[in-house]
């Protein structure tokens, strides 16, 4: 069965490269033929927020769907750069294969036992890459919690970390003190400075946790608006509007949400 399987996986892809190979062919879909690895973009980005918004959901009947759709745009990208003679997809696939399997010497190579897989990784990318700085491969484009994160990550990696979690918190406590010592000189530079390094260091507190920010932001984000959609309700049940409510009021309103 588990050989029937494996056939089967290697048809499905197969049909899904053939098949964006017609959709580009001279015979193929108007709007896939004229399609450039730029123009497919923010398509891609599309696609990729709707998959994590289905897996927020647990809707996994969805992200099967999902998950084909970026799959989609996988193989469409590839297809682009094969028909420039950059590369197949073949090439790719090997890329990625060989990569696992060096990355991962504490897993492939009996030689090498790393008490640490993740500090393994990104110690094999530095060395291949020959890169200038441990902090280098992080994408500029990333989200900027995403960005501070997978940062912080490298230099965890490299050695650079709290020894334990009491010096995070007493870190963050003490960017508190110093962005109210900001706000008290009112001065707006010194502020901005300060709300930043409050949020790298409760960025840097997920991470001691093991909690993406990223993650805990985006649920936070989706449960304030539906609270805030239910207190939108519950006025609207008084014939009231939320501008006719008092501070006291609402806050009030919002207790009994959260309650729920």
């Amino acid at each position: 069965m588990k050989n029937n399987l494996n056939e089967q996986t290697k048809e499905n892809f197969k049909k899904l490269v053939q098949l964006v190979k017609i959709l580009r062919s001279d015979n193929g879909c108007d709007w896939d033929k004229v399609q450039t690895s730029d123009s497919l973009i923010p398509y891609l980005i599309e696609e990729v927020y709707e998959l994590i918004d289905s897996i927020d959901k647990k809707d996994h009947k969805n992200t099967k769907e999902e998950l084909g759709d970026v799959m989609l745009h996988l193989v469409f990208q590839a297809e682009i750069l094969n028909e420039k003679e950059s590369y197949k997809i073949d090439d790719v696939l090997e890329n990625i294969n060989t990569k696992l399997i060096d990355r991962h010497p504490h897993v492939f190579s009996e030689s090498s036992k790393p008490a640490n897989a993740k500090t393994n990784w990104e110690r094999q990318k530095y060395l291949e890459k020959e890169r200038g700085s441990r902090l280098d491969g992080v994408p500029n484009i990333l989200p900027s919690i995403i960005f501070s994160q997978r940062i912080q990550e490298k230099a965890s990696s490299a050695g650079f970390d709290w020894d334990q979690i009491d010096d995070v918190w007493l870190k963050i406590h003490e960017e508190i003190n110093e962005l109210k010592f900001a706000q008290k000189k009112k001065d707006l530079d010194s502020i901005q400075d300060e709300i930043g390094d409050l949020l790298f260091s409760v960025i840097n507190l997920s991470r001691f946790l093991g909690i993406s920010a990223e993650n805990a932001l985006r649920k936070s984000n989706k449960k304030f608006i539906r609270r805030f959609q239910l207190l939108e309700l519950k006025v609207s049940d008084l014939n009231r509007t939320i501008d006719e409510c008092s501070s006291e009021e609402l806050n009030k309103l919002w207790d009994d949400i959260k309650s729920i």
